[in-house]
């Protein structure tokens, strides 16, 4: 946009903006169409509009009976409509001045809801492919009123001229683009035909494609939308639309969810995903306004848990944004997304109820989706907890499996932490399920409101240790001497050490150590570390007693029953640090610096003493 001069005006005289024509098709193809190709779509839906339009005036014509027609043959592509048309006088008014919409006329604001396009801009994408926009159009509001030519260039100028009504002998318009060369990707014959089936596949108006080679137009859209077709029996009509999102989508949903909600006109399919889909990952969703395609990727449609489904819709009360290429978010939004979320709700409440072999697969799928709508939906919680599977020391299972072998069910709060105990604690007969993954301990802990008589508690060291046999007194005191040496070498890591038999026998040493724990020691140390100081006030307040860290040796492994017998103390150290260090890297949390520093020392050392032991 340019402003005509930038001296000032003495009489204080209103000026009017002019407009740089090829600099507001460069924004807009730069910022708001995200590709030249929507011109044919902008060209299609204002055919569209004008057949609305035409309708509104003729409401007795069948529907049918107006359409839209496309023509490319390589050097010009060409759009006509049946619709309603132009005079000479909207000529002027809305091909002439940018930012204007033939559906704010007179008469015509009231139906806006009718419309697929509102911002009147849409003429001007035709620049992104063609220097040169020539219209022919005759208005179907006068019998006998003639046609009107207008031809808009790039460089921003135009002209109009009337034409005898034999110049086009129906009322409609027809618009006609002579490409540039830069833009034959776009224009080609068969890629004109691909955009018209991409856009206006779902249309309710007659839409034929000729490309120039003098065979009759072929139908674009010859088929009503595969939801408002009826069918023979109810499984007809399920294998119908299964087909269709397999044509769609390229999968073979594991089922078809039908969606309908009269009150904004939405009616369309949701493929449910036969795999598994990574956490947080979206897929976006097909959404055609009024039979046009909007958006392939339309996110905002569903709520953010339901990405086990990817849905094909038709509406006619959302509302596009400016580049119609996305959702206008707006309560009519809020409310089709609530909506459209109860009717998923809805399907897994009848598959639980009535088809568990498809829950079973749906679950084996998409467990972490249900989980995370369990979280904030009491009957789905209700209906699908005890099935849902988890990690667990019995292996993966379901909670009510688990909570039918094990009375006290208790969950860790991370993976690492289950990850250090499970093998111990099913040996030891616990029944232990992994909750560090999302949702997992929430959900556990929410076990007992649909099994009352089942008992859910988070693991601590104290549980587990108490499981763990003692040795008797006689071979506690002979590694006496070693524990306290061992004891010694570990005391940087705040940690203890003690002797215990548990199962199994081939595990040599446990790490019991939670995240909690070391945090609350990290932040202790930085503490004293700013003693004195504001920081080291603050952190001094939020000191906890933080319990110990704890090395538990196994007395039934071989290798512990002979280092507890050693008495040279240098290599009773060592022995100590590498059982410290093998326990912390089977536990598989991350090491800290002084831990990868030791298992590096210590196996040096032991490998050291082996050379000088055999030399």
């Amino acid at each position: 946009m340019t402003l005509p001069d930038t001296a000032v005006d003495p009489t204080g005289a209103d000026r009017t903006f002019q407009v740089d024509l090829r600099g507001l098709v460069e924004l807009l193809s730069h910022h708001l169409y995200s590709s030249p190709r929507v011109y044919l779509r902008e060209l299609m839906q204002n055919a569209v509009d004008a057949l609305t339009a035409r309708h509104g005036l003729e409401p007795a014509v069948p529907a049918g009976a107006f359409g839209i027609r496309l023509y490319a043959d390589g050097s010009v592509v060409r759009v006509e409509d049946d619709g309603v048309g132009l005079t000479e006088a909207d000529v002027h008014t809305f091909l002439a001045t940018i930012g204007r919409s033939s559906k704010r006329a007179e008469g015509i604001a009231e139906q806006r809801g009718d419309f697929i396009g509102q911002f009147g801009i849409g003429l001007l994408s035709c620049f992104l492919v063609a220097d040169e926009i020539h219209v022919l159009s005759r208005s179907a509001r006068t019998p006998d009123a003639p046609a009107v030519e207008w031809c808009g260039r790039g460089d921003g100028s135009y002209t109009v001229r009337t034409l005898p009504a034999s110049a086009r002998p129906r009322p409609g318009t027809t618009v006609t683009l002579t490409p540039r060369a830069d833009a034959a990707e776009w224009t080609r014959p068969a890629q004109v035909h691909a955009l018209a089936r991409h856009f206006g596949s779902l249309l309710r108006h007659p839409l034929t494609f000729d490309d120039g080679t003098g065979g009759p137009g072929a139908s674009v859209n010859p088929e009503t939308a595969p939801w408002a077709r009826t069918y023979p029996t109810p499984g007809a009509r399920s294998r119908a639309l299964a087909a269709y999102g397999a044509d769609v989508f390229g999968f073979t949903p594991l089922d078809t969810i039908e969606l309908d909600l009269p009150a904004v006109g939405l009616k369309g399919i949701a493929c449910v995903l036969p795999e598994t889909v990574p956490a947080g990952r979206r897929h976006g969703h097909r959404v055609h306004v009024k039979g046009m395609l909007l958006s392939e990727q339309a996110e905002e449609i569903l709520p953010e848990w339901a990405f086990f489904v990817r849905c094909v819709v038709d509406a006619e009360s959302l509302r596009p944004t400016a580049s119609r290429e996305s959702l206008y978010e707006d309560d009519t939004l809020a409310a089709v997304r609530d909506a459209l979320a109860d009717r998923l709700r809805t399907w897994i409440a009848r598959a639980a109820a009535s088809d568990p072999d498809l829950l079973a697969r749906f679950l084996q799928a998409h467990h972490l989706a249900v989980k995370s709508l369990a979280v904030h939906d009491d009957e789905i919680l209700r209906m699908l907890l005890p099935w849902l599977p988890f990690e667990t020391t019995d292996g993966h299972a379901t909670l009510d499996e688990f909570a039918r072998t094990h009375r006290t069910v208790l969950v860790t709060s991370s993976v690492e932490e289950f990850r250090q105990v499970a093998a111990i604690a099913s040996a030891a007969g616990l029944g232990v399920v992994n909750g560090g993954y999302t949702y997992d301990r929430e959900l556990v802990h929410r076990l007992p409101e649909i099994r009352p008589e089942a008992v859910v508690a988070d693991l601590d060291p104290a549980t587990l240790t108490a499981h763990l046999d003692p040795v008797d007194r006689e071979t506690e005191l002979a590694a006496a001497s070693y524990l306290a040496l061992a004891r010694d070498a570990l005391a940087v890591f705040d940690c203890d050490v003690a002797l215990r038999t548990f199962q199994p026998a081939s595990a040599p040493a446990l790490l019991v150590d939670s995240r909690e724990a070391r945090h609350e020691r990290t932040r202790s140390q930085l503490a004293r570390e700013q003693e004195g100081g504001v920081w080291g006030d603050i952190l001094g307040a939020l000191r906890q007693e933080a319990p110990r860290a704890q090395l538990i040796l196994n007395q039934l492994n071989p290798l512990v029953r002979t280092a507890v017998t050693i008495d040279e103390p240098e290599l009773a150290r060592t022995s100590a640090e590498a059982l410290y260090g093998q326990a912390a890297m089977l536990s598989r949390r991350p090491l800290r610096p002084a831990e990868s520093s030791l298992i590096n020392r210590s196996f040096l050392d032991l490998l050291a003493h082996a050379l000088r032991k055999d030399s």
